[in-house]
Order: structure tokens, then C-alpha cells, then sequence
């Protein structure tokens, strides 16, 4: 051995690789029930408050996907921008903006759209990282103005197509995870400098 290095295959980013992975057999799961998995728990829509299922729902539907082409999209922009959000802010708080966002846009969905069918997909979790991925070198009391750029970007399209289509996509999903995550991200990196 001429002292050479051995090259290995690490799971660099447990949080962003097990969200991945959840889609997938969700996905999976999907398919193999026809769709009843998404229904029942892969996706949100008003229900009793009763249900227990409606509470699950409102994290899991980040999970669930219309199909394998709404999933592998979801899942470039997250391999893509996941891991370097993960080795920054860490696995935990990773975590804890996927599980605000999913939180927020499924009750956002409740109250504002009885009457639509089901929500599900990943879309709000990506448009919080986007957001988040746009101040990760923000200086205490700055405002990047990647961010700017960014939040006026994606946002402004999301409200313009919000107002002048109906392609059954949720741009106030796009819109709330957006605010998550700037929200979250200035919050963390508010943190992060005073400790």
C-alpha cells in the first residue's frame, strides 16, 4: 500500500438523507396502496379535530408526493441545498424548521382551504431552505441582499402565480415555508452569535 487513502461513502447529512428517504417509502407506500396511504396520512386536508390522524397530518404531509416526477423534484432542491444547511445550523435545527414548516403550512391549509383537496409534497420544506440557504452568512442585525434578491425571486413569482393561475400548486405553501425558514434563519443565526 503506497500510503494511499482509502476513499469511503459517509451519510453526511442524516437529517436531509432520513427526510429523503421517508418520501421515498412514502412514495413507495403510495403507490403499492393506490393512493390510500396519501389520503390517510401523507397529505392534509380539513378533518374532525377528533381524528387523531388529523394531528399526523399535519407533519406528514411534506412526505407524500402526487407522483414519482413531483417527487424527484422536491428531492433535487433538498440533496442540493439540504447539506449544507445541515452542516451549518446542524441536524436538530434542520429538523425543527422541517417540522415548523410542515406545521404551519398543513394549518394554513386547514383554515384557508377547506374546500380544496388534499395538500402534500415537500414543496414548503424546499422553499425554506431556499430562503434559509440565502442568509447563511448574515452578520448579526444585517440583511443580505442575496436574501433580498431571493425572497423577492421566488416569493414575487409564487404570489404572481398565486394570482394569475390555477395550476393546482399551493403558492401560499411556497410562501409560508419561505417565511419559515427567513424567520428561522435569522432566529438561529441571532443565536448562534451570542453563544
Amino acid at each position: 500500500m503506497n500510503g494511499s487513502k482509502r476513499i469511503r461513502i459517509v451519510f453526511n447529512a442524516p437529517a436531509v438523507l432520513g427526510f429523503a428517504l421517508i418520501c421515498l417509502a412514502a412514495q413507495v407506500l403510495n403507490a403499492v396502496t393506490g393512493g390510500a396511504s396519501n389520503a390517510a396520512v401523507f397529505s392534509v386536508y380539513r378533518s374532525s379535530l377528533l381524528n387523531p390522524l388529523t394531528y399526523l397530518r399535519l407533519f406528514c404531509h411534506v412526505f407524500g408526493h402526487g407522483d414519482w416526477n413531483h417527487l424527484l423534484n422536491n428531492m433535487m432542491y433538498l440533496l442540493i441545498l439540504g447539506p449544507m444547511l445541515e452542516e451549518k445550523y446542524g441536524a436538530r435545527n434542520l429538523v425543527i424548521v422541517m417540522a415548523v414548516t410542515a406545521l404551519v403550512t398543513g394549518i394554513l391549509h386547514m383554515l384557508l382551504f377547506p374546500a380544496t383537496v388534499h395538500l402534500l409534497g415537500a414543496s414548503g420544506v424546499i422553499f425554506a431552505l431556499i430562503l434559509l440557504s440565502s442568509i447563511t452568512a448574515a452578520e448579526e442585525n444585517t440583511v443580505p441582499v442575496t436574501f433580498i434578491l431571493v425572497a423577492a425571486l421566488y416569493l414575487g413569482q409564487q404570489i404572481y402565480q398565486g394570482i394569475t393561475s390555477s395550476d393546482h400548486i399551493s403558492q401560499l405553501t411556497h410562501i409560508a415555508g419561505g417565511v419559515v425558514g427567513s424567520v428561522l434563519g435569522f432566529s438561529m443565526n441571532r443565536m448562534r452569535k451570542h453563544s
